[in-house]
């Protein structure tokens, strides 16, 4: 039994908009990494559900380099997060401002 393509694009834009919903609202900054990491999930599972309707491979090798892609923006952005909570024991979007100068 064969899930139709609908049910995938309706959970990746669900998925989404609960990402993108959390990265406005919200103001701690690691809660901010995790609705951006949700959001590039969402866009994965619709270029799976894309591949798989189409039967191509290129949609996986385009997911292997997102999940990539964000591995190391987790890398760096988790980095600068520590540093900044290390400096100021706390870790709010607002203080990040202040980082320009």
């Amino acid at each position: 039994m064969s899930i139709p393509l609908s049910w995938f694009i309706v959970l990746a834009v669900v998925l989404f908009g609960i990402g993108a919903f959390g990265v406005l609202i919200r103001r701690n900054v690691l809660i901010m990494f995790m609705c951006v990491e949700l959001m590039l999930n969402a866009a994965n599972l619709a270029l799976v559900g894309f591949s798989r309707s189409l039967h191509d491979v290129g949609g996986e090798a385009t997911v292997f380099f997102v999940l990539v892609v964000a591995a190391a923006e987790v890398v760096v952005g988790l980095g600068i997060v520590v540093a900044i909570f290390r400096r100021r024991q706390s870790a709010i979007a607002d203080d990040l401002a202040e980082l320009g100068g």
